[in-house]
C-alpha cells in the first residue's frame, strides 16, 4: 500500500504541477500589476473592517478560518522537511512560492466571493472552487469532480497529517509510554491518550458548525501564532550575528543546492503550497463565507494571510533551525549516508522534532513543550478548517436534494474525518505526509487548471479589482458591486444585493422627487 501511495504522489507531484503553481502565481502578478504588493496596506486595513451577520462571518474570522488551514504542520514538520530533503534553498522556494501565490490566492478568493450563495439548508453563505467552476465555466461535472475530489483530500488524505504532527510532538515530550497493540500495530500509551483528547474535542466544535469554528479559530490562530514568532525571534536576536549567515545559507544555497537544484526547488514548492495553501483551492471555502461590501474585499485578505503563513510563521521556523543546527539534509548517495547530519539518524525528518530540538536548546523543557503545545494547535485548528472545506462541498452535492440527503452527508463526513484523525494518529509519519501530499496535489491540478480558464474566458477578478481601485480612489465610504454593470452572470447573492440596495436607495426621502 505505501508504494502504491508513494507511486501516485510522484506522478502527481511532477515538475509539471510545480512549474504550474509558480507560473500561475507568475501571471496572475503581472495581469495585476503585483496587487500583493501595490495594495500591502490596504490587506492591512480590511482586516479589520466588516462585520458578521447571521448568514456570513467578518473578515477577521474568514481570516482565522483560513489560516487555521494554511498554519499547520506544514509550518513546523512541513518546514523542517523541506530543509531535511531540499537543503536550506528549499525555504527560499517556500518564500518564492509565496509572493507568488499571494497573487494565486487574491483571485480564487475574490472568484469564491463573486459565486457565492446562501444555503438552502442552513441560510450561510457557501462558496469554493467548485461554485465558481459551476458559475463561471457553467461545467457542472467540473464543479462536481472538484467537490468530490476536495472531500477525499480534506475528509480523508489530509486530517491525519496534522493528527500524526500532534501525536508525535506529544510524545516527544511525554514520551511513548507503555507499548500496547492496536490492530497490527504496536502504538505507546500515551500516543493512545493523545488522540483520544484530540477525538473528543474535535466532535465538540465540528458539530457546532462554522460558527463555531470560526470562534475558536479567531482566538486560537493569533495568539499561538504570534506566541510562536516571538519565541523564534527572541533565538534569533540572541543568536544575532548568525542571521547573515543563516539568510546567505537559504539564498546560495537555493541554486547551488546541497541536495541538488531539483531537490530544493521541488520541496520549497511542494511545502509551500502544502502550507499556504495559496492555488490550492481551500482558502476560497473561507473566504465566500466572509461578510464584505466588494468581493475583492476578501481576496485581498486571503492575499495576505499566505503572507502571514509562509513569510512569518514558516520562516520563524526555518532560522529557528538552521540558526541552532538541528537538522539532517537527507541525499541519494549509494552509501546512504547524510549530506549533512548534526542530529541523531533515527530522527523522522518529517515529524516536529527538528523545531522542537531548535527550541529545547535555547528554552529547555519548556520549548519541548511549548512545541507540542503549539503544534496541537496549528494542527487542530487546521483539521477543523479541513472539515469546514468537506462540509461546504457536501453542502454543495447535496443543496438540491433537500435537508436530509444534507444532514446525512454532514453527519458522514463528521465520521470520516475522525476516523481518518485516528488512523493518521497512529501511523506512520513518512506514509502519512505521502497521503496528504496527494490530496494537495490532487486539488491544486484542478483549481489552477480551472482558475487559469476562467481567468482567459471571463476576467471577472481582473475587472474587480479595477472597479475596486476605482471605487477606493473616487473615495467612496460605501463599496457596491453590481454584476450586470460588468457583464457577470450567475452571481445570485451579489444580484439580489445590488437589487436591495437600488430597491433602498429608491425608497430614501433623499432620493424622491419633490412635489
Amino acid at each position: 500500500m505505501e508504494s502504491l501511495v508513494n507511486l501516485v504522489n510522484g506522478i502527481i507531484w511532477s515538475p509539471a504541477l510545480i512549474y504550474l503553481c509558480l507560473g500561475a502565481g507568475l501571471f496572475y502578478s503581472i495581469m495585476t500589476r503585483f496587487v500583493q504588493v501595490r495594495l500591502f496596506s490596504e490587506m492591512i486595513k480590511l482586516l479589520f473592517t466588516g462585520k458578521s451577520s447571521e448568514q456570513g462571518i467578518s473578515s477577521f474570522q474568514a481570516l482565522a478560518v483560513s489560516l487555521a488551514g494554511r498554519v499547520g504542520m506544514g509550518n513546523i514538520a512541513g518546514v523542517a522537511a523541506a530543509i531535511g530533503f531540499g537543503g536550506p534553498g528549499a525555504v527560499f522556494w517556500m518564500w518564492i512560492v509565496a509572493f507568488l501565490g499571494a497573487s494565486t490566492a487574491y483571485v480564487e478568493s475574490t472568484l469564491a466571493q463573486i459565486y457565492k450563495e446562501k444555503d438552502v439548508v442552513t441560510g450561510e453563505y457557501r462558496g469554493g472552487p467548485a461554485y465558481y467552476f459551476e458559475r463561471a465555466l457553467g461545467q457542472k461535472w467540473y464543479g462536481i469532480l472538484f467537490a468530490v475530489s476536495s472531500i477525499l483530500a480534506c475528509g480523508m488524505f489530509l486530517p491525519g497529517v496534522q493528527a500524526n504532527g500532534v501525536i508525535s510532538a506529544f510524545a516527544q515530550v511525554m514520551g511513548e509510554g507503555t507499548m500496547m497493540s492496536v490492530g497490527s500495530l504496536e502504538v505507546g500509551s500515551m500516543r493512545l491518550v493523545a488522540l483520544v483528547i484530540i477525538l473528543v474535542v474535535l466532535g465538540i466544535i465540528i458539530f457546532g458548525g462554522i460558527k463555531r469554528i470560526a470562534t475558536f479559530t479567531e482566538f486560537a490562530v493569533p495568539f499561538m501564532a504570534l506566541g510562536y514568532i516571538v519565541l523564534a525571534l527572541i533565538i534569533m536576536f540572541t543568536n544575532f550575528d548568525m542571521i547573515p549567515q543563516v539568510f546567505g545559507l537559504i539564498v546560495g544555497d537555493a541554486f547551488t543546492a546541497q541536495a541538488g537544484f531539483g531537490a530544493a526547488i521541488g520541496w520549497g514548492v511542494k511545502r509551500g503550497i502544502y502550507s499556504n495553501e495559496a492555488g490550492q483551492g481551500t482558502g476560497p471555502h473561507a473566504a465566500a463565507a466572509a461578510e464584505v461590501q466588494h468581493p475583492s474585499q476578501q481576496g485581498l485578505v486571503q492575499a495576505f494571510s499566505v503572507y502571514v503563513d509562509t513569510i512569518l510563521v514558516c520562516s520563524a521556523t526555518a532560522f529557528m533551525i538552521l540558526t541552532m543546527g538541528t537538522y539532517n539534509i537527507q541525499g541519494t548517495l549509494p552509501d546512504g549516508q547524510f549530506i549533512v547530519q548534526n542530529v541523531a539518524a533515527t530522527t523522522e525528518i518529517n515529524a516536529p522534532a527538528f523545531t522542537q530540538m531548535a527550541m529545547e536548546s535555547v528554552y529547555g523543557s519548556f520549548g519541548d513543550t511549548f512545541i507540542a503545545v503549539a503544534v496541537f494547535f496549528f494542527a487542530f485548528t487546521t483539521i477543523l478548517a479541513y472539515y469546514y472545506i468537506a462540509e461546504v462541498n457536501v453542502a454543495y452535492l447535496t443543496r438540491f436534494l433537500g435537508r436530509n440527503a444534507n444532514r446525512t452527508g454532514l453527519f458522514l463526513v463528521k465520521i470520516l474525518i475522525m476516523a481518518m484523525v485516528a488512523y493518521g494518529g497512529l501511523n506512520s509519519a513518512g506514509y502519512i505526509w505521502a497521503i496528504g501530499d496527494i490530496g494537495v496535489g490532487l486539488m491544486a491540478w484542478l483549481n489552477i487548471v480551472g482558475i487559469l480558464v476562467i481567468f482567459i474566458v471571463a476576467r471577472p477578478t481582473l475587472t474587480m479589482l479595477k472597479d475596486y481601485e476605482a471605487q477606493r480612489k473616487a473615495g467612496v465610504k460605501r463599496y457596491s458591486f453590481d454584476p450586470a454593470k460588468y457583464g457577470i452572470k450567475n452571481a445570485p447573492y451579489w444580484e439580489a444585493r445590488h437589487l436591495k440596495e437600488q430597491q433602498r436607495m429608491a425608497e430614501s426621502p433623499l432620493h424622491k422627487e419633490p412635489k
